[in-house]
């Protein structure tokens, strides 16, 4: 704070901040700090609207109306321990830390100090317009509709926890107003063509790598062409694939087609799941047991080359300046609309390989550790081998049947 002026007798602060032009006003009432901006540059203007806000508190606390529920603050701790507690070894700890994240950085800092039962609909859109705002001063565009779902949802949560305590009465509308319908668009994959560039692209790069330090770079290559094809074969998400260990995956042969694949444990945003393999992902894992990497040695601080155990990592960094600079090279960085690609896009594309192929939607779904409505919402409605064609162009039977009296007439 910049200044600060103590009204009625202390008991009514008045302060500005160092980044805000307006006038605050705080104080201290049945349990709970209360405070409002007066809206005001003037310190005089702002003393008047402080001095009737504190009043109409007070007569507020007399008659019985004024809110004693705990603060939105208070709430919001009381959410994260149970939160964690309850959904330990169902959800990952960091999607708990990430909720306690949102609430620090950008929730409690607007809405922390106000009662529970004072978060209205109204409330919760001056903090969207606050997001938008502060975001744009910052960062120079506004936050991503993901981002502010993510945001939305948190505080409900928070604010679900003050109804199961009694804090509150109801739940407020949360929803956006103004909202028009998000485009569905399909996630960045990689068609059959682009997919065969980039895995060729990957390949040509051990046998001719790039730079100034190529021996330096041959294991790091050797790792990112099997983490693409380990990838684009398993559907894992790039979270699951770096918590991979080996003791994770087997090698085993599936009775019902007869060929060798990969069994999966899978650690990841969703607990414990499990994932099978295609067999194409089983020589770039073989590769990865029989690759050398260096590893302490006793307790001297030089490393020794030896193959991997089972509590080794099959991915210990991720190779993402590898990666990116590889679909620069191949102009494969951006999809025809304009969406970047990642390493995420590679289980995109395992699942639209399937799609393809004619695997079973609710089986891609399980493998794959997510929604039927998922796929059929960003994959399933750009593949083209998805609509039928003889479903599409049926005919009704009367037409046919006035055809063949035709045919017949004319023979």
């Amino acid at each position: 704070m910049s200044e600060q002026h103590d009204l009625m007798g202390g008991k009514l602060h008045l302060y500005k901040r160092e980044r805000s032009r307006y006038w605050q006003a705080s104080a201290f009432l049945k349990g709970a700090n209360r405070r409002i901006s007066t809206k005001e540059e003037s310190l005089s203007h702002a003393k008047e609207i402080a001095e009737d806000w504190y009043l109409e508190l007070r007569g507020k606390a007399r008659s019985g109306d004024l809110a004693t529920a705990p603060a939105f603050k208070k709430a919001a701790d009381l959410f994260v321990q149970e939160y964690e507690t309850i959904t330990q070894g169902e959800r990952h700890p960091l999607w708990v830390k990430k909720y306690e994240m949102l609430l620090r950085v950008h929730i409690l800092p607007f809405l922390g100090t106000l009662p529970c039962d004072q978060i209205t609909s109204g409330k919760v859109q001056e903090y969207r317009v606050h997001r938008r705002k502060t975001a744009m001063e910052r960062i120079g565009r506004p936050p991503a509709r993901s981002s502010m779902h993510h945001e939305i949802v948190c505080i409900r949560q928070v604010l679900k926890t003050a109804l199961r305590h009694d804090w509150i009465k109801y739940l407020p509308d949360l929803s956006e107003p103004y909202k028009s319908n998000g485009k569905i668009s399909h996630r960045a994959w990689f068609s059959p063509e682009e997919y065969k560039k980039l895995y060729e692209a990957s390949r040509e790069r051990l046998k001719h790598p790039k730079g100034p330090f190529k021996t330096r770079w041959k294991w790091a290559n050797e790792q990112m062409h099997d983490y693409i094809l380990f990838m684009a074969n398993t559907g894992l998400r790039p979270d699951e694939i770096q918590r991979l260990q080996f003791r994770d995956v087997k090698i085993v042969k599936d009775e019902a087609t007869e060929e060798t694949i990969l069994e999966i444990d899978v650690r990841g945003k969703r607990g414990v799941g499990y994932c099978k393999s295609t067999a194409k992902a089983v020589h770039p894992f073989k590769r990865l047991k029989e690759r050398l990497r260096q590893k302490p040695k006793g307790d001297s601080p030089k490393a020794s080359l030896a193959k991997p155990e089972g509590t080794d990592l099959l991915f210990p960094t991720k190779p993402r300046e590898l990666f990116n600079a590889l679909l620069d090279e191949t102009g494969l960085k951006h999809d025809r609309e304009g969406k970047v690609r990642t390493s995420y896009s590679l289980r995109h594309t395992y699942i639209c390989f399937r799609l393809m192929e004619g695997a079973d939607i609710y089986q891609i779904a399980k493998n794959c550790r997510t929604s039927v409505e998922m796929i059929e919402k960003f994959y399933a409605a750009h593949i083209k081998t998805m609509l039928d064609a003889a479903a599409i162009n049926k005919m009704r039977g009367t037409v046919s049947r006035e055809r063949k009296r035709r045919q017949t007439e004319d023979a």
